[in-house]
């Protein structure tokens, strides 16, 4: 390959859009999969690079390896992969529907991909894999799948990268580990937000670098830091009861 091509699984988001056009405006060729091809034409047709948008189906496992093998053939490789599939759900009842449908697209989905890139980046024999991770697996949470998943998706690069680097393969794993910025913007949080082309500008700069993880915006590796260090009953804040005030006359 001549021209620097990427594959981005999961392009639907609206990072993945701004990693996509960004990455086009460098002339890097792409190849965008996401479950429903046609909603992303427009898109597609508006990047000054070469554009293709293939359909995944990422909730079953075997089809979504297959559409991405034939995805790689059509391109004759790639230099980058980058996954960016997940979903979340909160409900304090705890239902199973919704927690099966986070282990499926999350943890089966999420390794399916991550292998099925990682071989054929090793058959190729070079090249990068990243994922957009979360800080959210660095702990349990109330989205209990959730958390637990990105724990799993942090743990299984980890161990593709130590079986890069024991196979001596010039293949480079970058896990993102995105903040929660959804939850930080229903909270007002503005310090912990950035612009969405400030996060995927630092996002292609990490993997620019091939850094093994990188926290995205920066400034979230103070509250991962944080994270780490509290104790359960600090970090589970949901264990403290509001005082009750005081009614007059008593």
């Amino acid at each position: 390959m001549t021209q620097a091509t990427a594959i981005i699984i999961g392009a639907s988001s609206q990072l993945s859009r701004e990693i996509a056009k960004q990455l086009s405006e460098q002339q890097v060729e792409l190849a965008l999969l996401v479950p429903a091809p046609e909603a992303l034409s427009e898109f597609a047709q508006s990047l000054p690079g070469k554009v293709t948008v293939h359909a995944l189906d990422i909730y079953q496992p075997q089809t979504a390896i297959a559409q991405l093998e034939q995805v790689w053939q059509q391109l004759g490789g790639a230099h980058l992969v980058l996954v960016n599939t997940g979903v979340n759900h909160y409900d304090p009842e705890l239902p199973w529907g919704p927690e099966d449908d986070i282990i499926n697209v999350n943890v089966k989905g999420f390794a399916a991909m991550c292998n099925t890139a990682f071989r054929l980046l090793r058959e190729q024999g070079y090249g990068q894999l990243g994922a957009i991770n979360s800080v959210a697996g660095l702990r349990g949470g109330p989205s209990v799948s959730y958390h637990a998943s990105k724990a799993f998706a942090q743990n299984y690069l980890e161990g593709l990268s130590m079986h890069a680097q024991r196979l001596k393969l010039p293949v480079t794993i970058t896990d993102i580990q995105l903040g929660m910025l959804d939850k930080a913007a229903m909270q007002g949080a503005k310090m912990w937000l950035a612009p969405l082309p400030v996060v995927a500008r630092q996002i292609l700069s990490a993997l620019a670098k091939g850094k093994r993880r990188a926290y995205v915006p920066k400034r979230w590796i103070i509250v991962a830091w944080m994270t780490r260090l509290l104790p359960e009953f600090i970090y589970n804040t949901r264990r403290w009861k509001k005082k009750q005030k005081k009614q007059s006359g008593q």
